[in-house]
């Protein structure tokens, strides 16, 4: 049986009977006569035309031309130009002051498309595990987003990156799905042992002879500069200045209402280099901080354990503002040698030796999936097509 485009069924002998008549004048029943006289059992060849009708009709799928809105296929499933118009425009926005040149924009685009295959990739293996994340857990991630904005200013940050309730539920869901599944295939089986971490302070021994007195800090920090991928867990993303200091500002009040620094870090931070591991920005030189007179010096007065009050957040080019940040002193670590015993020094060669296994392991995954997927990449063919004339 054959599905026609109209979701009717027909036998393959059905459609090949329809042709008969038109074989040089010969009626059905002549055909069959013809058959009969050269000797080729009428079944047999029935078999064989059926199997050429199958053959051509396969051809004809094969070079079926993509729709218009359809940018690539990975298994069979869609990815629509839609999608690829929405994250490439959020990109865009971090350089929103100078419009690219025809080939940065399709650059970028590709460099979007990359993204978006290997997302629905990953999706789908998540999906074959049935690790693909819940509407509870989505509701729930969606619930701790927008627990610092009233509605109204939830609302208004949708608008401001043209983005639906839809839209960031489908983000969170996927980002969810691909966590559990990232939990499951490379972080549980992620091992470092005592001996790897024995094995790397011999050869890295001189690392932590501290020569002056090192602050270990944490920060938070809201911007007004735009980033489809703030890096927070939530996705929370300040679009303007006020947006910005309304948002720092209700962290600031959650913090000193006793919430956990790291926490809030992780959450809403939207410093995508420190706020996966809440806030830590490492260790920082007693020299680095005093070169600063107005953030360096409020951290020198600080205690372990205290943060700072809102600092603005100075464009290093430009010298203007474009953001907040909070400070948190960890712990301070005087000039000298740290041994091997030390907890601290065992716990951050852990985490660094954890860290670089991991991302290895995840390299190797989304390889071997991306070998084991058919992917079409309509939008790629279209380009190389357009400008290798």
């Amino acid at each position: 049986m054959i599905e026609n485009g109209n979701g009717e069924q027909n036998t393959i002998e059905t459609d090949v009977g329809s042709g008969w008549s038109d074989m040089s004048g010969l009626s059905r029943s002549d055909g069959t006569k013809l058959v009969e006289a050269v000797g080729i059992d009428l079944a047999v060849y029935r078999v064989a035309l059926g199997l050429i009708g199958i053959s051509l009709l396969a051809a004809m799928g094969c070079n079926r031309t993509p729709s218009a809105d359809v940018v690539a296929t990975v298994n069979g499933h869609a990815i629509q130009r839609a999608d690829m118009e929405r994250m490439y425009t959020a990109q865009l926005g971090q350089a929103q002051d100078q419009q690219p040149s025809p080939e940065q924009a399709d650059s970028l685009r590709l460099s979007v498309m990359h993204e978006l295959i290997d997302e629905e990739i990953v999706e789908q293996r998540a999906a074959k595990m049935n690790l693909t994340a819940t509407s509870e857990e989505v509701d729930a991630k969606l619930a701790e987003m927008k627990a610092p904005y009233t509605e109204e200013q939830f609302q208004q940050q949708l608008k401001a990156t043209n983005r639906t309730l839809d839209d960031v539920k489908h983000d969170l869901r996927r980002s969810l799905t691909i966590d559990k599944l990232l939990n499951k295939e490379i972080n549980s089986k992620v091992t470092v042992s005592d001996s790897d971490i024995t094995n790397y302070y011999n050869q890295h021994k001189a690392e932590f002879n501290l020569i002056e007195t090192q602050y270990h800090l944490a920060a938070i920090r809201v911007t007004n500069v735009p980033s489809p991928q703030p890096g927070n867990l939530q996705g929370s993303k300040a679009t303007t200045d006020a947006e910005a200091k309304k948002k720092i500002e209700a962290l600031k009040n959650r913090l000193d209402s006793g919430e956990d620094f790291g926490t809030i870090a992780m959450n809403f931070s939207e410093d995508p280099n420190t706020a996966s591991s809440g806030g830590d920005m490492g260790f920082v030189p007693e020299s680095q901080l005093r070169s600063d007179p107005t953030v360096g010096a409020a951290i020198l007065k600080l205690k372990p354990g205290q943060m700072t009050e809102i600092f603005p957040l100075m464009d290093a080019q430009s010298k203007k503002a474009v953001g907040y940040t909070i400070y948190k002193l960890l712990e301070r670590e005087p000039a000298g040698q740290r041994e091997i015993t030390d907890p601290v020094v065992q716990q951050h060669i852990r985490q660094l030796l954890h860290d670089g296994r991991s991302q290895l392991l995840k390299n190797a995954f989304f390889e071997m999936l991306r070998d084991q997927a058919k992917v079409e990449n309509y939008f790629a063919e279209e380009i190389f097509k357009n400008d290798a004339k």
